[in-house]
């Protein structure tokens, strides 16, 4: 028999849930939610009783027969190191009070519960946004009172590590990756022994500039822009129109190479320094190795675009085999992370007391 997961990734204005056995998805349905109707409930705790009607509504029963776990997505939990967590009543705590955060994503945990919690099952987060696994080394930026930051697509960049691994017969403990997670945001990960011990900060301030983001900038320009705009200003400059978005007023890859393939010389002198700013971080992220990388991985929605991964593969390929996993397949991470428990893969650590 199959084992059998329940997924559930509330979002800003919906809720996704799936039903797995095993690796195929079996059910899905999105739930779209009226955001005023949201906004009444004055907190994101205070969506949970609405939220949970609405699904158990829409779940289908004959899917659900044996179901032995529950995935919820991570919420924005205190820094912790990578991996499966049982939800307990201190990550319930954190999310609910929003220690670190209001985001959708705590729902996660908080529905997740609720529903283990009728049929007697387990409930577990796979690798949240909060994922830190940075080396002490790697979090010294060059100025006092300014530390480097672990930000990254961590659910999407561990599940294709995964997946990678068991391709390579290797064990994923034992693994040298670097991951390109390509979206409209980009975070390029150093993973040595499944740990992301560095990654660019994909939303402000580093690596490559995206079809969304400014990427790293040069820090007299950065000073003056922030002079002239203020800060509130740039930061929303910085992290959704810049790139793509600044130059184009699109952030469809898609649509500037119709405009490179229709002869347009801007879009192709951009589209070529995004890929010479991808390829320089992902050179980077393998010296940040120390050694040689089993595979470098390129992933996201960008990722499925066959010329964008050619122009990178003939720029990386020196370093290692470049393996493409398209897309961000969310759901189907958290059902993995479900099976790894299920399957004796992988234990699922206590979130527990700070």
């Amino acid at each position: 028999m199959p084992h059998v997961v329940l997924v559930l990734n509330p979002g800003a204005t919906s809720t996704k849930v799936a039903i797995f056995h095993d690796d195929q998805e079996v059910w899905r349905e999105s739930i779209r939610h009226d955001p005023d109707k949201l906004n009444g409930f004055g907190s994101i705790a205070g969506q949970l009783d609405y939220r949970f009607k609405l699904l158990k509504e829409v779940l289908p029963q004959e899917h659900l027969d044996g179901l032995e776990i529950v995935v919820g997505r991570g919420g924005l939990l205190r820094p912790i190191e990578g991996g499966i967590y049982s939800v307990d009543p201190f990550m319930l705590r954190d999310v609910r009070e929003a220690r670190n955060g209001e985001h959708a994503s705590n729902l996660g945990p908080l529905l997740a519960d609720r529903f283990a919690s009728e049929r007697g099952i387990q409930a577990v987060i796979v690798d949240p946004v909060t994922t830190d696994e940075f080396t002490p080394i790697a979090r010294v930026s060059g100025v006092p009172g300014i530390e480097r930051k672990c930000r990254s697509h961590a659910l999407n960049i561990k599940a294709v590590a995964h997946r990678t691994a068991k391709k390579l017969n290797l064990s994923f403990q034992s693994t040298r990756f670097v991951v390109a997670h390509l979206g409209g945001g980009i975070s390029i990960a150093a993973l040595n022994c499944g740990r992301i011990v560095d990654v660019n900060d994909g939303l402000l301030g580093m690596g490559p500039f995206s079809p969304e983001r400014a990427g790293a900038l040069p820090l007299q320009g950065v000073i003056d822009f922030v002079r002239d705009k203020g800060v509130e200003e740039t930061i929303r400059i910085f992290s959704r129109q810049s790139g793509f978005m600044g130059y184009f007023g699109t952030s469809s890859l898609e649509e500037v190479e119709k405009r490179i393939d229709s002869g347009n010389a801007e879009a192709k002198l951009v589209y070529d320094a995004m890929i010479y700013q991808i390829t320089k971080e992902i050179g980077a992220m393998a010296g940040a190795l120390g050694m040689k990388p089993h595979a470098v991985i390129l992933t996201g929605g960008l990722a499925n675009s066959e010329r964008l991964v050619e122009d990178i593969t003939q720029c990386v390929e020196m370093f290692a085999p470049v393996f493409t996993l398209p897309g961000e397949e969310e759901m189907l991470a958290l059902a993995e992370g479900g099976l790894r428990v299920l399957n004796g893969e992988e234990t699922a650590k206590p979130y527990g007391e700070a």
